[in-house]
This record gives structure tokens, C-alpha cells and sequence, in this order.
């Protein structure tokens, strides 16, 4: 297996894709750095945007309270963020687990669009997006984290969730991801 360094050289624009995981707006006002968070989330959109990398929103969408499962909480986050709400050409998946995988068309856009890089941003770290990276790496594609576009409401969940994905896969920050986009067509 190659080291998370060695991972960086597959990185290319023409094979990627930004997620946007769950940034939704009782999530974005529960995280422990909401103002850096949403800053440095809008700076890595407006890059993917500039670079025609495709952008896919995640929404947490809960089942009729009858088709929830009972192990689970089942609650409405509200809308996705204003402030970095989709435009048109973006993708929006209305999702009910942790996993992006699961319950999803996602693998299947990912196919048809010949992407096998996956750049996760979003709310929570230690949760959806964790669960959803190592997925991603068990089918076979490289997911990154975007480690300054990631938050969580646990700051020392969140700190744990990178440095445990940072053993066995990129985890960048904003600058490094937009510079292998911008080297890598």
C-alpha cells in the first residue's frame, strides 16, 4: 500500500470531485470553528468552481418516522448552508446514513464521470465524513480531506478523525489540494 505522500501523484482535476458533506445549517452552528470552517470551505468551492471540478452536496435527509431506524436519531438539520448553497451543474444527494455510499447513486455518478479521486469537506470529521473517506478507500478510490474545510461540533473528535485518516490517506490543506488540481489537468 502506498503512504498517503506517495497517494498525492493521483491527484489530478480531471479525476476529481469535491464533496460537500452535510453543511447544513443546525450543523454549521454547532461546530467549534464556524467562522474559519465556512471560510476556508468557501475558498475550496470557489477553487473547484474556477477549475470545473464537479461539486457534490450531501444532505442529511431522514425516512418518515415509521422507516427510521430505531438505533438511530432521526432529526432534520435544516437546508444546506446558505452561504455555500449548490448552483446549477451541482449535484445534490439526499442521503440517510453516514456512509455517501450507502442508499446513493454517488458510486455510480463517480463511474459514468471516469473519477476515482474523492475531496471530502464538510461537517462532522469524526462521523459521516471519516466513515464515508474509509468507504471510499475499501471501493478502491483515493479520498482526501480537505483538513481546513472539515469540521466537527467535538473539536477533540474532529483532531482525532484527521490524524487517524492521515495514516492511510491525503489529508491536505486547501493550498496543496488547489495546487495538484491546478498542476495536475
Amino acid at each position: 500500500m502506498l503512504n498517503p505522500e506517495e497517494l498525492k501523484r493521483f491527484i489530478k482535476r480531471s479525476n476529481s470531485v469535491l464533496v460537500v458533506w452535510d453543511v447544513q445549517e443546525a450543523l454549521v452552528n454547532a461546530v467549534f470553528n464556524r467562522e474559519e470552517f465556512l471560510a476556508k470551505l468557501k475558498e475550496l468551492i470557489d477553487g473547484a468552481r474556477r477549475l470545473n471540478v464537479p461539486i457534490v452536496y450531501t444532505k442529511i435527509t431522514p425516512f418518515p418516522e415509521r422507516f427510521a431506524s430505531p438505533f438511530r436519531r432521526s432529526w432534520n438539520p435544516g437546508d444546506i448552508y446558505k452561504d455555500v448553497y449548490p448552483r446549477e451543474g451541482d449535484v445534490v444527494l439526499n442521503k440517510n446514513t453516514t456512509s455517501i455510499f450507502v442508499g446513493t447513486n454517488f458510486e455510480l455518478l463517480l463511474r459514468n464521470a471516469g473519477i476515482t479521486t474523492i475531496v471530502f469537506t464538510g461537517i462532522a470529521t469524526d462521523i459521516g465524513v471519516e466513515t464515508s473517506a474509509r468507504h471510499a478507500q475499501a471501493l478502491g478510490y483515493l479520498p482526501v480531506v480537505a483538513k481546513e474545510a472539515v469540521s466537527s461540533a467535538d473539536k477533540a473528535a474532529h483532531e482525532r478523525s484527521l490524524a487517524n485518516m492521515a495514516r492511510l490517506f491525503p489529508v491536505l490543506t486547501n493550498a496543496e489540494i488547489l495546487e495538484l488540481w491546478e498542476r495536475n489537468p
